[in-house]
């Protein structure tokens, strides 16, 4: 389970630094891809591929699920920690991303997101509030 906010700088030749409490479990390989409000989802390789197999037996007939997985797999680079604990983010990544330099990395339970530290602020802006009034209907009896 990945949780918190981190605030690394990405590097001149893309390299950014993940918090070591993550790294033992990205230590197996990851992958980042594009995800959803223009930032990047990185997976550890083995829920990648838990994604992967459901995806693969979900109906090739559903046209919003053929969209989302071409994007999905399209945009998608294997990658590895770095002696270091450093992960390169590929340039079309971070083009997608708009990352420059700051960056935020949040745990998101079983994956990373990685944004801009400037997208990321002024997202928790507009969705906290949302985030208190749809507790109770988005997890009902749960908090």
């Amino acid at each position: 389970m990945f949780l918190g906010t981190h605030t690394p700088r990405l590097d001149e030749k893309g390299r950014l630094f993940l918090p070591a409490k993550y790294r033992e479990e990205l230590s197996g390989g990851l992958v980042i891809t594009k995800g959803q409000e223009r930032c990047l989802y990185v997976f550890p390789m083995a829920e990648f591929q838990r994604i992967t197999e459901a995806l693969r037996t979900a109906p090739v007939t559903d046209r919003a699920l053929r969209a989302y997985s071409r994007v999905f797999f399209a945009g998608a680079s294997d990658e590895a920690l770095d002696k270091q604990g450093r992960i390169t983010v590929p340039p079309p990544l971070r083009t997608y991303a708009g990352l420059t330099r700051d960056c935020a990395v949040i745990g998101a339970n079983t994956r990373l997101e990685i944004w801009d530290v400037q997208a990321w602020e002024s997202y928790l802006e507009q969705e906290e509030q949302a985030f208190s009034d749809l507790s109770q209907e988005v997890m009902p009896g749960v908090l």
